[in-house]
């Protein structure tokens, strides 16, 4: 008899072996420096720029803070430093040595070449500069260039119109919503998913440093082009 067991559609088959676990290493951009989280360096500089009047906002889809007095912010944070998933790192601005956000590498899947970039804070001294947006270029640049991942994940509460904007901004793709994915401060959550692919990492690297360009930015600061616009112009470059 001949065997009539219909051939199935598979995936590509993967070459190579797992990515990197990411170290406890710096990199930096002229804007802003990505540094692992030293709670001595950067805590109390990080706790003065995030409890200002602007403090619940800031912290309100965080899974924790915000928090009543430095002590317990410190003792959150230097928890969070000493794991390893996640990896928490301050963001640092070049101008003035002082942290002014933080963010994370987070469900680490070397074994499938997988990372989240998460829990994301960006202070009033950090949110809609030319720092902010260098920072995630900084983190997804070495995720995919130095690491070896293949899928850069951003995940957000489904109701964060501000993080669902950034996550398009910066090149990511929606995926879709997760229901009653999660319970965060007691509240349901729905989760919204975006991702960004290795295949997809040279448009984007080229949209970022064409908007990070000093020539992109005139003698006041203020951007000439949008992050999108360059990436369109990289999107129809690709296509021609």
């Amino acid at each position: 008899m001949h065997d009539e067991t219909p051939t199935l559609p598979l995936g590509d088959k993967m070459e190579g072996g797992p990515a990197r676990r990411p170290a406890r290493q710096s990199f930096e951009g002229r804007h802003v420096a990505v540094m692992p989280f030293d709670v001595d360096r950067h805590a109390d500089d990080l706790y003065a720029a995030a409890h200002g009047p602007e403090r619940e906002a800031l912290f309100a889809y965080l899974s924790a803070g915000p928090f009543p007095d430095g002590a317990a912010f410190r003792a959150h944070y230097a928890e969070m430093a000493a794991k390893t998933d996640p990896v928490l790192y301050a963001l640092v601005a070049r101008a003035t040595g002082r942290a002014v956000g933080h963010a994370t590498y987070m469900r680490i899947e070397p074994g499938h070449r997988v990372i989240e970039v998460g829990n994301i804070l960006f202070t009033p001294a950090l949110a809609r500069t030319a720092a902010a947006t260098e920072a995630m270029y900084l983190m997804a640049r070495h995720a995919f260039e130095d690491l070896g991942y293949r899928r850069y994940e951003w995940k957000c509460n489904a109701l964060n119109a501000a993080s669902r904007a950034a996550a398009l901004r910066f090149g990511f793709s929606f995926e879709g919503v997760f229901r009653q994915h999660m319970i965060v401060k007691g509240r349901s959550r729905d989760t919204a998913w975006f991702a960004l692919l290795d295949s997809e990492w040279p448009r984007a690297k080229a949209a970022f440093e064409g908007w990070l360009s000093p020539d992109n930015f005139d003698a006041e600061g203020r951007q000439k082009r949008r992050l999108e616009t360059f990436r369109r112009d990289a999107d129809q470059t690709q296509k021609s």
